[in-house]
């Protein structure tokens, strides 16, 4: 069959993609996997957190801001965002790494100078011992990554689009102006592919002989733990530490921990590593009151990058209709309304959309070929 545009990867940054275009052609969106958002979308803390990334990504969760707030009739039954509040904590000595989180405050995106005091009511798992100083931002909130996802999947259903899972594209010719892609089971035609495959993304671009950008997939793992006997920290906000990364927030009753590690590994179906497991529950147990007897679950999920930790949404500069929509470092869920509505309008040679140029954006920050940095090493 032939469709105007095939988008691989069903996670929430390209289901949000398909059903952006969906209105404009005819989809097809294509998901390795026996279910859509198994990787990184399921795998998320599920946050938003507006001063977080690099200021290109700060801008472009600015942009995805009012769909959060305000999403369009019908796609969800309920709030898409749950304010929770932010607790960035500074050890004793560290103060001075506050600054830059302060300077970012703006109306609406407020973080206010707190003290230790106030931080324990707001987190009282924690040590007093180990607060410096303190900022609390309120406009942190919890994000319904399953309504959001199951929302744009609707709407691609309702306006036309396909989605097919369990079906790895194996190969990727571009003939005659129209993309051919082989999976197992049939064969696809589209004038234009949207490579959204996540840490796969290189290896679908190298099936359809495209250079590849130079993604990092990078390992994040995850604990839950029970909570403090006789504290409620249900409501308590999610607390960051300035030094190392390491965050934990409340999980119903119980708490979600990361150290924030990211550790490049290759592509693959990425599983928790024991020994970070117990590292992770260690520093738990030694900046809060916590005592962790076991571990409830855990899990690890891949970030990938390129060298200068910003999204690459735009076609190829080589290969004429490959599309990327790659790299979002982590913060897919929070940016995928305002990217999704831009590759659906970059991809049909279109402006990027208001959303993002009254931020401040333009396609030429997007496009691959922009100036990013030599790869780390």
């Amino acid at each position: 069959m032939q469709y105007d545009f095939l988008v691989v990867g069903a996670g929430l940054s390209g289901t949000a993609a398909a059903c952006e275009l969906a209105s404009h052609g005819s989809v097809l969106l294509v998901e390795a996997e026996a279910s859509p958002g198994y990787h990184a979308t399921g795998r998320s803390a599920a946050l938003f957190t507006p001063h977080q990334g690099t200021l290109l990504v700060q801008a472009i969760n600015r942009a995805s801001a009012a769909f959060f707030a305000k999403p369009p009739v019908g796609f969800t039954d309920h709030p898409l965002l749950a304010l929770r509040g932010g607790l960035t904590i500074a050890e004793p000595g560290q103060e001075h790494l506050l600054q830059d989180l302060l300077a970012l405050s703006a109306p609406g995106r407020d973080v206010h100078p707190i003290d230790g005091e106030t931080a324990l009511k707001l987190a009282p798992i924690l040590r007093a011992e180990r607060i410096g100083a303190a900022v609390h931002e309120p406009g942190v909130a919890d994000i319904d990554v399953a309504a959001l996802h199951q929302g744009y999947l609707r709407e691609l259903k309702r306006r036309g689009g396909k989605l097919i899972c369990g079906q790895r594209i194996s190969a990727l010719d571009h003939q005659g102006g129209l993309w051919t892609a082989r999976v197992p089971d049939a064969l696809f035609q589209a004038r234009v592919i949207v490579n959204a495959a996540g840490a796969w993304a290189d290896h679908v671009a190298a099936l359809a002989g495209v250079r590849p950008i130079g993604l990092v997939p990078k390992r994040r793992t995850a604990i839950i733990v029970d909570g403090l006997s006789g504290v409620d920290t249900r409501s308590m906000p999610t607390v960051d530490f300035t030094a190392t990364d390491a965050y934990f927030k409340p999980d119903g009753d119980r708490i979600m921990a990361s150290l924030g590690d990211q550790d490049p590994v290759e592509a693959q179906d990425i599983q928790p590593d024991e020994w970070e497991i117990a590292v992770l529950a260690d520093w738990l147990q030694r900046e809060t009151l916590l005592s962790v007897k076991r571990i409830g679950h855990s899990w690890a999920g891949l970030r990938t990058f390129v060298s200068d930790d910003s999204p690459v949404v735009g076609f190829d500069d080589a290969v004429p209709d490959f599309f990327w929509l790659a790299a979002q470092g982590g913060y897919g869920i929070m940016m995928a309304p305002a990217l999704g509505r831009a590759a659906a309008a970059l991809a049909r040679h279109h402006d990027l959309t208001v959303e993002l140029t009254t931020q401040g954006i333009d396609a030429a920050d997007l496009c691959r070929s922009r100036q990013m940095p030599p790869p780390r090493g």
